[in-house]
């Protein structure tokens, strides 16, 4: 009999305290709303009195009459033109006191990467272009697009658009070899250090919010007019994916393996090269077609200061008001987009490149 009471008292109080946790719940979302209420409260009285006082303002200042601060903003508060001035010396310094470093960086973009690679693409024959394009095309994706990848550059051969077309290839992958080059180990490093992502962070946020044209400022003002300011301005554009990427994949890497290899005495580069890069590099590649693409998109406005290629084609159509001269540029850089995106994103499929699990 006193199990039985004991089971009894037992199970009345776990139902008890099952009743209470219940009505805590209960009381904790009600806390909950009550809060969210009292700040949307609060919130649409300070959005009225904002309201009212400046319908106040506008009502007791006579049209005649200069409202001043109270609703203009004074002229003598602004210092714009100030801080232009001192933005155009410190560049004027820079240029002078740098031009030893921006020409060495001018010869050896120009020289030694996207020269031989623009004079290549133009010495090579029409139809190995159409040939590499297809095989590339049909051992990365499949047979079917190989077949559409040569039908879209012979429509380019038939628009008399294949030499712009090959300028404009040797640009995009200039500027994509130069973020490679770049982003993949600022992204490591990013990966290895909190502190150094959270500062990385908001820089690159800024560099893919901003507008395409103000990357051309700085690419003019420290490399004048030509190709290199072009390349200079994709890179700046085209980077922040592969370094996000690099960043993440080397994050994402099962810190199982990681403890794994570091408990077998791999060193710390043995773990970067042989065990966080090759499981990471899916995520990479996913990064370098990113980067491919917006070096494309950068690389038509870049033909505004001297990058020659498809780009021009459209500036020639707009200025000239020649709607078939734009068009068919256009539609040959769509062309392209879609050979380059599809051939990058199998790469990030084929078996070789897959994480393993």
């Amino acid at each position: 009999m006193a199990g039985v009471k004991n089971r009894n008292k037992s199970g009345v109080g776990a139902v008890i305290g099952e009743k209470s946790s219940f009505l805590r719940k209960l009381t904790n979302k009600d806390s909950l709303r009550v809060s969210r209420l009292i700040r949307f409260l609060l919130i649409f009285i300070a959005l009225a009195v904002l309201i009212i006082v400046t319908i106040t303002l506008y009502n007791n200042v006579p049209p005649d009459i200069d409202p001043g601060a109270a609703i203009d903003y004074p002229e003598g508060w602004s210092f714009g033109w100030d801080i232009i001035k001192f933005i155009d010396v410190v560049v004027d310094w820079i240029v002078l006191t740098c031009d030893p470093f921006f020409s060495a960086i001018n010869i050896i973009v120009l020289r030694y990467i996207l020269g031989p690679l623009e004079d290549f693409f133009l010495w090579i024959p029409w139809w190995s272009i159409l040939v590499i394009t297809g095989f590339l095309a049909w051992k990365t994706v499949s047979i079917r697009f190989a077949i559409l990848s040569i039908i879209f550059l012979g429509l380019m051969c038939i628009f008399g658009l294949i030499d712009l077309a090959s300028m404009t290839l040797a640009i995009t992958l200039t500027s994509a070899l130069i973020c490679v080059v770049f982003g993949i180990p600022v992204g490591i490093i990013a990966a290895s250090s909190d502190r150094f992502d959270s500062m990385l962070r908001p820089l690159l946020d800024m560099m893919q919010t901003m507008p395409s044209f103000v990357y051309l400022i700085p690419a003019l003002m420290l490399f004048g007019l030509g190709k290199t300011p072009a390349v200079t301005a994709t890179c700046i554009y085209a980077i922040p994916p592969i370094i996000r990427l690099t960043n993440l994949g080397i994050r994402q890497v099962d810190s199982t393996i990681v403890e794994a290899a570091i408990s077998f005495g791999a060193t710390p580069r043995q773990l970067l090269t042989k065990v966080q890069i090759p499981l990471a590099l899916p995520t990479i590649l996913a990064g370098l077609n990113q980067t491919v693409m917006m070096a494309l998109a950068m690389v038509v406005i870049a033909s505004m200061i001297g990058a020659m290629g498809l780009g021009t084609e459209i500036l020639r159509g707009i200025s000239r008001v020649e709607v078939g001269r734009g068009l068919i540029a256009g539609i040959s850089i769509v062309f392209m987009a879609i050979i380059l995106d599809r051939i990058s994103q199998g790469f990030v499929k084929r078996p070789g490149s897959q994480m393993i699990t």
